[in-house]
C-alpha cells in the first residue's frame, strides 16, 4: 500500500519537475504530503524568482506551512524528484518533516545518503524517515535529458559551458 501511495505521489513530483523544465528550470519537483492528501506543492523556480533558495523542496514546504497554519510538518511526508541539497535538508530538519521520499541521487549535492549525510539518526534532534530510489530511472532521466538538451543548445550557439 505505502508503495503504491509513494509511487502516486512522486508521479505528481515528476509532473511539477516537467513543468520546471518548461520554464527553463532544472526540473525538480516536490510535494508534502499529510493523511494521504497534498498539502504542498513545489517546483524549481530558483531563475524564474532569481531566488537561490527556490528550490522544489522550499518552495512545498513554505505551502505546506501556509496550510496547515504553522512550521511543524512532523506528520507530513515530502517527496521530492531528487535528492535534497544541504539548504533542504537543513529545512526539513528545521520543519520536522516525518518522512523523506525522493527518486534520483545526487552524487554533486545530495545531502542525504551521495555527497554528504545530513540527516542521520542521532545527529540532530530531528531526522525524517528516508526512502529513496522511488522512480529513480524516471526522475534521473529528466534531469539527464534536461542537461543534454542545454548543452546541445549551447553548443550550437558556440556558448562555452
Amino acid at each position: 500500500m505505502r508503495e503504491a501511495a509513494d509511487e502516486r505521489f512522486m508521479r505528481r513530483a515528476l509532473e511539477l519537475a516537467r513543468e520546471a523544465a518548461r520554464w527553463g528550470e532544472v526540473p525538480v519537483g516536490a510535494v508534502v504530503v499529510e493523511d494521504g492528501r497534498i498539502i504542498g506543492e513545489g517546483l524549481n523556480l530558483r531563475e524564474t524568482w532569481r531566488d537561490g533558495t527556490a528550490h522544489a523542496e522550499m518552495v512545498a514546504l513554505a505551502e505546506a506551512s501556509r496550510r496547515v497554519g504553522g512550521w511543524r510538518l512532523t506528520n507530513c511526508t515530502l517527496y521530492v524528484t531528487l535528492e535534497p541539497c544541504p539548504m533542504c535538508a537543513g529545512a526539513m530538519v528545521l520543519a520536522r518533516v516525518g518522512r523523506l521520499v525522493y527518486g534520483a541521487s545526487d552524487a554533486k549535492g545530495g545531502a542525504v545518503e551521495s555527497k554528504v549525510r545530513l540527516l542521520e539518526p542521532g545527529l540532530w534532534n530531528h531526522a525524517p524517515k528516508i526512502t529513496s530510489g522511488i522512480l529513480a530511472d524516471d526522475c534521473a532521466k529528466l534531469l539527464t535529458d534536461f542537461f543534454r538538451e542545454r548543452r546541445a543548445r549551447r553548443g550550437a550557439r558556440g556558448e562555452v559551458s
